[in-house]
């Protein structure tokens, strides 16, 4: 299959293109248009069009929101060939790709086309003295959004139906190495009546082309998902026209199991928490913070349960860890790895790759590290692999002292027997999302975002329409020309002339 481009309604091809290459095998699934700079302009200038003449943001939310839900409907009849299509290009379990590469975002379009059909545009505000208006939310126009290759379409859900639910257009920016359930995402709201330019893909090097759209003048926000150095740069670029933006950076989960945990449920949820698609998730909980007195047992679980994983094929509905993105992302984490024997890390498990299924592709063997200190870089960087760090500690407040001596704020953990206590944690910990006995549970009715280094903005939740909406005060005096004695303070005495 060959992939374009969608601008202005019609779907754009180049002479240059990018391969999409399975990460387990190491075969060819693709190619793309490799875009530039001028695709950005081009697709901007087709969003802003659209804007203004296509009627998209005269239609009434619940016209939208039929058509968002329309689209959902006819992803969730292609979920097995979606789930394996993810799985093929970035190495997700089709299993669990079932669930969060294609269950999460038809679950996420429905809950905005829900939110769409009860949203307020306007509220009406009564001041005691004499002043009353209404306060209104409009649309923005143009927005950007940038999405990375871990969990392509759920992303792409998240920057692309809120801003078209409250009338926006968009321009957004894929990654090169997982472009194919977004572009089926595209066919299908074009399928099902979006206008031309309400949705426009561009692609290319996030250097030139994610920066470019970053700071383009006519673009009014951009959603960015991705490391927080690229963030950074993000950011910079979105401040020349002072747009607005949000940002979901990196993450370095901190997950803590406190004495009374249930072992068995937290056992099972810590490798749920740091394993899910070969730990290349940002919220990923590869802390892994233990009380003293539990530590020995709770490892030695771990580790046994662990060793029960089957790594492999991804196609394959029995296999529960598949291979990481690409070569340097397999150097990389094999990197962290080394460097963690060298500051002293205990390797305590480290699964094994036999065959000759390994021999081609990029495969990294879930690995657990104790005695694991804050210091240490495979506690204190992101990796974004099949990585833990476990850490010891003696109470309650060095748990949390530790778990918030980061950088990082995304995401965050406590397995407990007593609720009471575990949201007394919870509350202490610096993190947008705090799970308590249980691990990736993005509910669409909570929002989503980080403290800290990790990023900032909301996505889902009860107000993610907000995030893609201009707020406007007006405000109404109908007291009258005799009433305006704090006019003098201006007129003085020429007041009187006007009695």
């Amino acid at each position: 299959m060959h992939y374009q481009m969608l601008i202005g309604g019609q779907w754009v091809d180049t002479d240059e293109r990018y391969e999409v290459v399975n990460p387990a095998t190491g075969a060819l699934v693709a190619t793309l248009a490799r875009g530039e700079v001028k695709h950005v302009d081009a697709a901007v200038d087709a969003a802003a069009r659209a804007y203004a003449t296509s009627g998209w943001r005269e239609r009434t939310m619940s016209e939208r929101a039929d058509l968002i839900d329309s689209v959902a409907a006819k992803l969730a009849e292609r979920a097995e060939e979606l789930a394996l299509l993810a799985a093929q290009e970035n190495g997700t379990p089709v299993r669990l790709a079932q669930g969060l590469a294609v269950g999460y975002p038809i679950a996420h379009m429905q809950r905005f086309a829900t939110l769409a059909r009860s949203y307020q545009w306007e509220r009406s505000v009564e001041d005691e003295d004499s002043a009353s208006g209404s306060i209104l939310r409009e649309p923005l126009g143009v927005v950007g959004g940038i999405v990375p290759w871990n969990f392509p379409l759920l992303l792409a859900v998240w920057k692309t139906i809120p801003a078209i639910a409250t009338g926006n257009s968009v321009v957004l920016k894929i990654d090169e190495k997982t472009p194919i359930g977004t572009t089926i995402l595209a066919e299908t709201l074009m399928e099902a009546g979006l206008p031309d330019g309400v949705l426009n893909i561009v692609t290319g090097d996030g250097d030139s082309v994610g920066e470019h759209l970053a700071g383009h003048p006519r673009v009014r926000k951009i959603s960015f998902t991705g490391s927080t150095a690229t963030g950074r740069k993000v950011m910079s670029a979105a401040s020349n026209n002072v747009k607005q933006i949000t940002l979901e950076l990196g993450g370095k989960g901190a997950n803590i199991v406190l004495d009374d945990a249930d072992l068995d449920l937290a056992v099972d949820g810590s490798l749920w928490a740091f394993l899910v698609h070969a730990g290349q998730a940002c919220e990923s909980g590869t802390r892994l913070l233990v009380h003293d007195s539990i530590h020995d047992n709770f490892v030695s679980r771990l580790v046994a349960r662990a060793r029960r994983l089957r790594i492999g094929d991804p196609t394959d509905l029995g296999t529960d860890l598949g291979p990481v993105i690409n070569p340097r992302q397999r150097d990389r984490i094999l990197g962290y790895i080394e460097s963690a024997k060298e500051e002293g890390a205990t390797l305590a498990f480290q699964g094994t790759l036999d065959g000759p299924a390994f021999e081609r592709g990029n495969w990294v063997p879930p690995t657990i590290f104790t005695d694991v200190t804050n210091d240490m870089r495979i506690a204190s960087e992101e990796i974004f692999g099949p990585v833990l760090s476990v850490i010891r500690y003696n109470d309650v407040d060095e748990a949390v002292e530790l778990a918030n001596d980061s950088e990082y704020g995304l995401s965050a953990g406590v397995w407990s027997g007593n609720e009471k206590r575990a949201r007394e944690v919870a509350h202490r910990l610096e993190a947008g999302t705090v799970w308590i006995n249980d691990w990736h549970n993005l509910s669409g009715a909570l929002p989503f975002g980080g403290y800290k280094q990790s990023g900032f903005g909301r996505e889902l939740g009860p107000d993610a329409l907000d995030e893609f909406t201009n707020q406007k005060a007006i405000s109404i005096d109908r007291s009258g020309r005799e009433a305006r004695t704090g006019w003098g303070l201006l007129f003085g005495e020429l007041t009187s002339e006007f009695g």
